[in-house]
């Protein structure tokens, strides 16, 4: 018996880490925002307006989650690349360093193409730019008083 090729031995860690990379970026767009409202909301006095207190606690959780959900998703795709064998990125050099060409960045991409944790992301991002557009267009309603 041969071995299995190094594609496909790993195929259901692949699977997984695709299925938590969707997971992490949903979150990014959905539950981020909602834990930092929560947060928000727990700060928040039992007052009638708004606290800067509040609005602070959401704003700086919103920005820690998001960062952390990022490093998250920049993990799992480095662990995805190293499973299927793709080829690191080339570190990124200062603008004045660089080629003008630019051809060595290209030649990879061109090269290696798209990963699929990659393909995952841009799907998230499609499909929320999507939800927002139906609900702000079809379900919002106007904040503009009736004449």
């Amino acid at each position: 018996m041969e071995a299995a090729s190094p594609p496909d031995a790993h195929r259901l860690q692949r699977l997984a880490l695709i299925a938590a990379s969707a997971l992490v970026s949903i979150n990014l767009w959905t539950g981020a925002p909602l834990l930092a409202v929560w947060v928000g909301s727990q700060v928040q006095a039992a007052q009638n307006g708004l606290s800067m207190t509040a609005l602070l606690a959401v704003v700086v959780t919103l920005a820690v989650t998001v960062f952390l959900l990022a490093v998250l998703l920049a993990r799992i795709n480095g662990r995805y690349d190293q499973l299927s064998g793709r080829p690191q990125k080339a570190r990124q050099t200062s603008p004045w360093l660089r080629s003008m060409r630019g051809e060595r960045e290209e030649d990879i991409r061109r090269e290696s193409g798209i990963s699929g944790i990659e393909r995952v992301v841009v799907i998230a991002v499609i499909l929320a730019v999507l939800a927002f557009e139906v609900w702000f267009f079809f379900f919002a309603g106007s904040s503009l008083p009736n004449a």
